[in-house]
């Protein structure tokens, strides 16, 4: 018998990655898991450009969101933008997830909330690892805000690379293979694993397993990390083939 799972996607307004990539990755399970259907619904804050004015204007939206989908009765709610999360001080994926969580419960539809800036924490606490070593699309300043706020969850950034990319648009239109010459340049002796992309927006998934079999270390994303989270939190299996070690299916979280 089948099950249908209804994901909802909380997703900036020019995020045109986290529609494709997520869909992607849930979808391409389908010939191990033939009785799961998912199908994707979304919601959409207001922005442009990746600056931390634009992200915190565009985190108060993310209520409005949370709420439209679980008119929708959502099976777990995802929100699309790692750095709106992390450029607000570090733990803030926490206060956003409960605060989400109060909004759909007050609408009578409990559902898990999944932020990407929290599953990519959780995701390589879930491998066990302590070192990565990271490639984001931002400007200089927001990565190291960014890396502030993985270190501040006693995750040491061995090593980073900033695309400087600040129009979200183009992010988007990123090459994702052009990441396995960028991954070439992260010095990756000291981490234990990758960040091909700390970004949900900047695409990878076409690149993470190539990266991986070319560097010989475990390669996540913010996507791959958020699927993980998604798959765990509905109770399924997190396996996705050919999309790094985190859904590899090799480790138990």
């Amino acid at each position: 018998m089948s099950k249908n799972y209804r994901v909802g996607l909380i997703v900036p307004s020019s995020n045109t990655t986290m529609e494709t990539e997520i869909p992607a990755m849930l979808q391409s399970r389908a010939p191990q898991f033939p009785e799961e259907r998912f199908t994707f619904h979304s919601s959409r804050m207001r922005m442009m450009h990746v600056t931390p004015e634009e992200l915190r204007k565009m985190d108060v939206d993310s209520d409005r969101c949370a709420l439209e989908l679980s008119d929708a009765r959502c099976d777990v709610l995802a929100y699309a933008c790692l750095v709106a999360i992390m450029c607000q001080g570090p733990g803030y994926h926490t206060v956003s997830e409960e605060r989400l969580s109060k909004v759909v419960e007050e609408n009578k539809a409990p559902a898990p909330i999944v932020s990407s800036a929290g599953a990519l924490i959780e995701g390589i606490h879930a491998l066990g690892f302590k070192k990565v070593a990271i490639i984001t699309p931002y400007m200089k300043p927001l990565t190291a805000q960014v890396v502030d706020y993985i270190q501040s969850d006693g995750i040491e950034v061995t090593d980073s690379i900033s695309l400087e990319v600040s129009d979200n648009l183009e992010v988007g239109r990123l090459d994702p293979l052009n990441l396995i010459e960028h991954a070439d340049r992260l010095d990756i002796s000291q981490a234990d694993a990758i960040v091909l992309s700390a970004c949900v927006q900047m695409p990878s998934l076409a690149a993470i397993q190539k990266v991986e079999d070319r560097l010989g270390k475990p390669v996540l994303s913010a996507a791959t990390a958020t699927v993980y989270s998604i798959l765990s939190n509905l109770g399924l299996e997190p396996v996705v083939p050919n999309a790094g070690y985190l859904l590899s299916g090799k480790f138990k979280g």
